[in-house]
């Protein structure tokens, strides 16, 4: 199975940097500090114009746990619809029941609105109960694609669970590391049998505002950058895109 790059990416400027130095596909998402929520359409629609690689896009109608109400299924089944119209190539989803099993019906019924596209879980996978398992379910059911951490916090302190997952796997869906990846780890986890790896290569950069009024913060929790820019860091996907070359 080829190794591949995808770099998640929040704006069309980091979708054109990502493809510039290397990835083979991006994650579209919006809601940064949410952990990524589903796009605009006129986000998605401009960066399938602009881009030649793969577009999928991330269908999550908020952050939080991966628990949705009938409504909530009812705005990602729309979501699914709208993401197909603007030309995405595939989507990227997960939903769970309470006790960390996997939401079959939601899940079927949004693979059911992908037919034609690539269906990827997100790591809703990492929070589900049995992960063993739920691998299993999501190649039974037409999953195309795992992001997954291994169940821990990031790819590398999850690295002997992915090698387990890659083993299970055995080339009927692919394994793909997210989570803390980068150059400084990237050939690790190839070493450890992921098909693809997943970053963001984020770099901060400060706002244009020069005034900044110190007594509101429209984040309201206040822990968040209001005044600070996010951007995929091309030197960093092109350092990631080398090692995957170098590798295969």
């Amino acid at each position: 199975m080829k190794k591949a790059l995808e770099i998640c990416v929040y704006s069309l400027e980091s979708a054109i940097i990502a493809q510039d130095n290397g990835a083979d596909r991006v994650e579209l998402c919006m809601g940064q500090f949410e952990g990524g929520t589903t796009p605009s359409y006129g986000l998605i629609k401009k960066v399938r114009q602009a881009l030649h690689i793969g577009v999928n896009v991330i269908i999550r109608p908020r952050g939080g746990d991966f628990v949705y109400s009938p409504l909530e299924v009812e705005v990602m089944e729309e979501d699914v619809r709208m993401a197909k119209a603007a030309g995405a190539n595939g989507i990227v989803i997960g939903a769970l029941l309470p006790d960390g099993s996997l939401d079959h019906q939601t899940c079927k019924r949004l693979v059911a609105l992908a037919e034609g596209m690539e269906v990827t879980i997100h790591r809703a996978f990492d929070m589900s109960a049995n992960l063993p398992e739920t691998l299993e379910q999501l190649i039974a059911m037409g999953f195309g694609r795992v992001l997954t951490s291994g169940g821990f916090n990031t790819a590398p302190e999850g690295i002997a669970v992915l090698n387990q997952l890659v083993q299970q796997a055995n080339g009927r869906i692919s394994i793909m590391a997210g989570s803390g990846v980068g150059p400084q780890n990237a050939l690790e986890l190839l070493q450890a049998g992921v098909n693809e790896l997943h970053l963001s290569a984020m770099e901060e950069r400060p706002s244009t505002m020069e005034y900044q009024n110190p007594h509101i913060s429209m984040g309201k929790s206040g822990g968040v950058p209001e005044f600070s820019l996010f951007r995929a860091n091309g030197q960093k996907v092109a350092d990631v895109r080398k090692i995957i070359n170098d590798f295969i």
